[in-house]
């Protein structure tokens, strides 16, 4: 499996329903993550620990595509007063890709198990949960599927899912017309692979990021290279082309509704995919205590502006612990 990781951050492994996932992990009391590769069993003596020496836990949860680097720019920060875990979802990053529908099923519903049984077998206490994008789903899938292991959710730039089955009902005719047809075709192997191909390519990948971005200078080689790496391994034109028909599952209107922990929703203002106007409505729900703008920001908000966002997330928890 090829893999790039932070030299700062490497990886942990733990094995879940017999599949490698990887993790980063890091706290105040290390300068850096531990580099050794271990089991489930073998980290648990730090959830022995109490929150007094610690922090407060966090698990950080990548978007679609994205990996644990993702939260580079956000680990060292947050290990500064929280114990800080990113955690590469299965089907992407470190974590190993079997094949969908046969071997797993690439839903919420099972990256909430994922979430939950890491939040047990690794951490062992209730945890703070962030997301980015899809991840932001994932993480309130598994705060309404086990409110006592979810202590609050902070939510960056929200994925609407807007090629949902749901949504497309609203959307101009040629949208609800052309997302299915473009999902059936990609479900043909060989145009799939051929698809896959054409963007899973450094200047496609650059291309993709500049327009997520809105600040162009944080689109780098590095985060490029980071991002592609996962892409050349076995199983992950699968997973992509999975991912891309999965257009039913829940929304994020279907789970705020539900969550009984403290919700913070912080959004990229300038983000072309997930559209702010949108994302405001958030505000109406009860968990929702806060919306922040952040102008002249993208999709990616902890990467871009990581200095807008580390002290928003790092205030928001320690006033919730």
């Amino acid at each position: 499996m090829t893999v790039a990781c932070s030299e700062t951050t490497p990886y942990q492994i733990w094995e879940w329903q017999g599949f490698e996932i990887g993790y980063q992990t890091a706290d105040f009391q290390s300068a850096s993550v531990q580099s050794t590769s271990v089991q489930s069993t073998s980290v648990q003596s730090t959830s022995d620990q109490s929150e007094t020496d610690l922090g407060p836990a966090v698990v950080l949860i990548h978007g679609f595509g994205a990996s644990c680097y993702h939260w580079r720019k956000n680990i060292p920060v947050l290990a500064q007063t929280c114990r800080v875990y990113a955690l590469d979802l299965i089907g992407f990053g470190r974590s190993a890709k079997p094949t969908p529908n046969q071997e797993i099923a690439y839903t919420f519903e099972t990256w909430s198990q994922q979430i939950r049984d890491f939040c047990r077998e690794v951490i062992g206490t209730p945890v703070f949960l962030v997301g980015n994008s899809i991840g932001c789903v994932a993480a309130m899938q598994a705060a309404v599927d086990e409110p006592d292991q979810v202590r609050g959710v902070v939510l960056l730039n929200c994925s609407l899912r807007l090629l949902h089955d749901r949504k497309r009902e609203g959307q101009p005719w040629y949208k609800q017309l052309g997302a299915p047809i473009l999902q059936s075709v990609l479900q043909n192997k060989a145009i799939g692979q051929f698809f896959f191909n054409q963007i899973a390519q450094p200047q496609a990948v650059k291309n993709i990021l500049r327009q997520a971005y809105h600040r162009p200078e944080a689109v780098t080689d590095e985060l490029v290279e980071y991002l592609l790496a996962p892409a050349r391994d076995p199983g992950a034109v699968d997973v992509f082309l999975a991912f891309t028909a999965y257009s039913q599952g829940p929304l994020p209107e279907d789970l705020l509704p539900q969550l009984t922990c403290p919700t913070l929703v912080v959004w990229g203002e300038q983000d072309p995919w997930e559209p702010i106007e949108l994302g405001r409505a958030f505000s109406q729900y009860p968990a929702v205590e806060q919306f922040i703008a952040l102008p002249g920001v993208g999709h990616c908000p902890q990467d871009e502006a990581p200095e807008l966002v580390n002290p928003i997330v790092q205030d928001w928890i320690q006033t919730h612990s």
